[in-house]
Order: structure tokens, then C-alpha cells, then sequence
């Protein structure tokens, strides 16, 4: 268990560390950092990213659920991707979440229901418009962020988690999942794209993935049609990337609107979450697309 962690944190962040090299806060942006938004000193800790231009007006929100693989990750390794977001008119929070293998399910949903209560509770003193509050979420975040969603437009499902305690009368307007994965199977073959994936399993939940848990954090079997507008975004490299067609079936099913996108870039291979390289322009592309997506759904605030 710890060695699966440690390999994953290790490793990892020398990719991240390796793609932020030499970014610095931009000039036009102002920043909140290290907000407790929860009884973990730690874990419970998120920042708010907004244009300085905007001189306090509300604007509106996006919420980022940074991925991992459940293990890694925190505020810190996304805050030059969310800050790209803030620069295009939008208040962004960037929230950590408590980590498996040390904190196994449902801890990480449970923290992203208090980070999006931190949210309403905050607006007046962070600019935050209530009319207009969004996501985005990759990889394990992908997971987190739908398996909010569903918390928050299907009843007999936040039924089964009285633990995650989901704001009352509240979904995103819209979010965009990207690079992720929807469905949770033990593998059949050894050669199934998401063995790997299964097999890390006994380290996200108490019982090692037993069928009643896997059933909780499916998102495939627990959407409804009130499920928020997504923007579905995968490329040619994403080891994930079969998911995407997994989510359009079940979105489909039940009605939701979407967009679905896939990358190539002629110039370079795409892989997994290529969307946070601030760099390359086809992330660039990517993440305004998101951005124009929500701008469909953008409610004109007076407040």
C-alpha cells in the first residue's frame, strides 16, 4: 500500500514540477491562498483565483477537482492551470482533499461536498456568483466531481452516502470531466485497458472494491437526467480514453446535454490530462473550449 503510494507521488510530481518549471503568479491575477474551508488543518485548505481587472465585482465560479489517482495531488500542483482559467474572466477555487491510501472512500467526495458549501457560504467575500458556479475535474477528480453531481440530482444515491453532505437545492451548472473514468469493473483479461486501474482498488477503499462499493462510486448506473450539462474531453494518448465513449452512452440514456471532445495535435503526442501544460497550445484550445461551453449557461447576475 505504501509503496504504491509513494511510487505514484514520487513520480508524478516530477512530471508536475517538470511542466511548471519557471511559472510564476500572472501580474493579473489576484490570489487567496490557503482558505480552511473544513476541520482538517491539513487537507481542508483551498484558494481562490481571480482577475485583478474585476475589482471585487462577482463573477462567475469555477470549482477545480484535481486528479491523481487518488493518492496525489493538491491545490499547489493545479494552481498555474486554475489561474489560466481565472485570467478569462472567472473566480476559480482550487481545493485539496484528503488522500488514499491514508483516507479511503468516501473521504475525498466527502471534502468536495464541504469545499462546494465553503463556496456558498463565502460568495459575498470572495465575489462569487451563486447563479453561475461551475466545474471541472480530471482524471480521479473526473471521479470526485461526478460523484458529487450525482449526489446532487439523484436522491436514492446521496441516500446511500449520509456522509457527504450535499448543499441543499444546488448542482453545477455545468462541468467539464476530463480525462477520466466512469465505471469501476475487476478486470476480465489481463490485457483489459483499466487492469492497472482495478488493480489499485484495495488501496482507495476499506473493503478492497467489493461489489457494494463499487456500486457507490460508479457514476455508469447512478445518473439521472438531472445530471449538469458536461463538456467530455479525452485525446489520443489518454489511457483513459475509452471512458469517454462509457460516459456518452450513459449520458445519452438519460438525456444530458453534452459536448464531446477529442485531441490530437499533429505537432505532439497528447496524453493523460494534457489539458493542465499551460504551455501548449492545444491545452490553450481545450481549456477555452471548455470555458465557451459554460459561457452557454451563464446566467446575467444584477447582484
Amino acid at each position: 500500500m505504501a509503496n504504491y503510494a509513494e511510487i505514484i507521488r514520487t513520480e508524478f510530481k516530477k512530471g508536475d514540477d517538470l511542466r511548471d518549471a519557471g511559472l510564476k503568479t500572472p501580474e493579473d491575477i489576484v490570489r487567496f491562498d490557503d482558505l480552511s474551508y473544513g476541520q482538517d488543518p491539513k487537507w481542508n485548505l483551498l484558494d481562490v483565483y481571480r482577475p485583478k481587472e474585476a475589482d471585487g465585482r462577482k463573477l462567475p465560479v469555477i470549482v477545480n477537482v484535481h486528479g491523481g489517482g487518488f493518492v496525489y495531488g493538491t491545490k499547489e500542483t493545479y494552481q498555474f492551470y486554475c489561474m489560466s482559467l481565472a485570467q478569462q474572466g472567472f473566480a476559480v477555487v482550487n481545493f485539496n482533499y484528503r488522500l488514499a491510501p491514508e483516507n479511503k472512500f468516501p473521504a475525498a467526495l466527502e471534502d468536495c461536498c464541504l469545499a462546494f458549501d465553503w463556496v456558498l457560504n463565502n460568495a459575498e467575500t470572495y465575489g462569487l456568483d451563486l447563479n453561475n458556479v461551475f466545474a471541472v475535474g480530471d482524471s480521479a477528480g473526473t471521479t470526485i466531481l461526478s460523484q458529487f453531481c450525482n449526489l446532487c440530482t439523484n436522491p436514492d444515491y446521496a441516500a446511500k452516502l449520509p456522509s457527504c453532505k450535499v448543499p441543499a437545492h444546488f448542482a453545477p451548472k455545468a462541468v467539464a470531466l476530463n480525462c477520466g473514468d466512469y465505471k469501476y469493473e475487476r478486470p476480465t483479461e489481463p490485457e483489459d485497458p483499466d487492469a492497472l486501474i482495478q488493480s489499485l482498488l484495495p488501496y482507495i477503499f476499506e473493503n478492497k472494491g467489493s461489489d457494494e462499493e463499487l456500486a457507490l462510486a460508479n457514476i455508469v448506473g447512478n445518473v439521472t437526467p438531472k445530471f449538469p450539462p458536461c463538456y467530455l474531453m479525452t485525446c489520443e494518448d489518454d489511457f483513459l480514453k475509452w471512458g469517454l465513449l462509457v460516459m456518452e452512452q450513459e449520458l445519452l440514456q438519460n438525456n444530458v446535454p453534452f459536448m464531446a471532445q477529442f485531441y490530437v495535435d499533429p505537432s505532439q503526442k497528447l496524453g493523460h490530462v494534457f489539458h493542465c501544460n499551460i504551455r501548449m497550445e492545444t491545452a490553450a484550445l481545450c481549456n477555452r473550449e471548455q470555458l465557451d461551453f459554460f459561457q452557454q449557461f451563464v446566467k446575467e447576475s444584477h447582484a
